[in-house]
């Protein structure tokens, strides 16, 4: 399932976390890279010690918890702490897959990353070209979203950034543990979770919702792995 989630960050904390990046020291984004994506990489980052990164980071891991739509379609068991790139100068990242194991950054902890997730922190009109462009079994999908919004997809995806004409292009990104690993199983829980949301909204009190509601949490108990 490939989800754009709107409004993640206010237009408030978009130009915080602007100001914050804008004046980091960024480096060559190859320093996060497994050895074949280095090779397609070619980006700037923020090293992940960096105080910019640190706080902007944490003000996007909050959002996330206020995020009805993300908990619902993530189903979240961790969160890697989110990473920043920038993109300009016709600078790309080819088309690679992402590592199934992350270990996060001073700790013994890895994740494994069911999901991937871009979240836009430049403008549409402040960049040509920077599409994330997405496969999956219907084909290639571009992706170029208003500052604040973000796209979630299965990290089993090949994908790619196509390259930047004009312009930079500032993103974070960070990959999802989920309770329920299977994309297939994720993605009908979305929808029966979806469908519940609608009967209660349109039908208030029907029986239905409740018994909907708990065949939802018996799959989820079925599917889950904490």
């Amino acid at each position: 399932m490939l989800l754009q989630i709107p409004d993640v960050l206010t237009a408030q904390q978009v130009e915080q976390a602007r100001r914050l990046l804008d004046a980091a020291e960024w480096v060559d984004g190859r320093i996060t890279a497994g050895p074949q994506s280095a090779r397609a990489k070619d980006n700037l980052q923020l090293p992940e010690e960096s105080p910019a990164a640190r706080e902007v980071g944490q003000m996007i891991l909050a959002a996330l918890q206020r995020c009805p739509l993300f908990i619902t379609a993530a189903l979240p068991l961790q969160v890697f702490p989110p990473l920043f790139n920038l993109y300009q100068g016709g600078q790309s990242f080819g088309t690679h897959v992402d590592n199934a194991i992350r270990q996060v950054p001073g700790t013994p902890h890895r994740i494994r990353t069911d999901l991937s997730a871009t979240l836009f922190l430049s403008g549409q009109d402040e960049y040509d070209g920077g599409e994330l462009m997405v496969e999956d079994t219907y084909g290639v999908h571009g992706v170029k979203l208003p500052p604040g919004h973000l796209v979630l997809y299965p990290s089993t995806s090949l994908h790619h950034v196509r390259p930047v004409t004009r312009g930079v292009r500032i993103c974070s990104f960070f990959w999802i543990q989920s309770m329920v690993r299977d994309d297939g199983e994720r993605t009908l829980l979305f929808d029966l979770d979806a469908a519940i949301q609608r009967i209660d909204r349109d039908l208030p009190g029907h029986p239905s919702a409740v018994q909907l509601t708990g065949i939802y949490h018996n799959l989820v108990r079925r599917w889950a792995e904490m």
